[in-house]
């Protein structure tokens, strides 16, 4: 996990000014997995992504209450951002390290991205998109993925107009589906 104190300094100093056309303080910071603080907000916005409409309507587990940070420490490619407005988390991203075998490089997706409601449209997506990508850099990666609902419209949006689009090999083949087969 791309973490350390330094890193995190300079983050401080690149986006504790305020937004453009606000006066909010805005902080985007690699998450300390071992920090009580930074395990409640990720609980707590991973929730609240969980209970809008493009998460499921559906709160988080107990289980997944209780156990997501433990687990998420043991994983040694996974990387949390968090962002704060005015000290208050506003933002997260969990990213997890892959390989692309056609590249022979690494690759960070970007699993879960969430801005609180009453945060959005401050840019805060665009900041945790940089930080990822930023992550990435510095571990070498050939791309950066992603997965959005087809009726996330916002999101699609955003995501576009951060250099992202549909993967696809050959237009004669169509774009990738992304699918799942679940197993509990």
């Amino acid at each position: 996990m791309v973490t350390g104190e330094k890193l995190n300094a300079e983050r401080r100093r690149q986006h504790s000014h305020g937004d453009r056309g606000n006066d909010n303080k805005t902080l985007i910071i690699n998450a300390d997995l071992s920090n009580a603080k930074h395990g409640e907000a990720i609980v707590s916005l991973l929730n609240e992504y969980a209970l809008d409409d493009m998460g499921g309507n559906c709160e988080l587990s107990n289980f997944v209450k209780q156990n997501l940070i433990a687990e998420l420490q043991k994983r040694h490619g996974a990387h949390v951002i968090l962002a704060y407005v005015d000290g208050k988390p506003a933002g997260l991203s969990i990213c997890f390290e892959g390989f692309s075998t056609f590249a022979c490089k690494p690759l960070l997706n970007i699993h879960d991205l969430i801005v609180t409601k009453k945060h959005r449209g401050q840019g805060l997506s665009k900041k945790l998109l940089a930080e990822a990508e930023a992550i990435a850099r510095k571990l070498g990666c050939c791309k950066l993925t992603l997965e959005v609902l087809e009726g996330n419209l916002v999101a699609q949006a955003a995501y576009k107009a951060n250099g992202y689009a549909n993967y696809q090999l050959d237009p004669k083949t169509g774009r990738a589906l992304f699918l799942q087969k679940k197993l509990a």
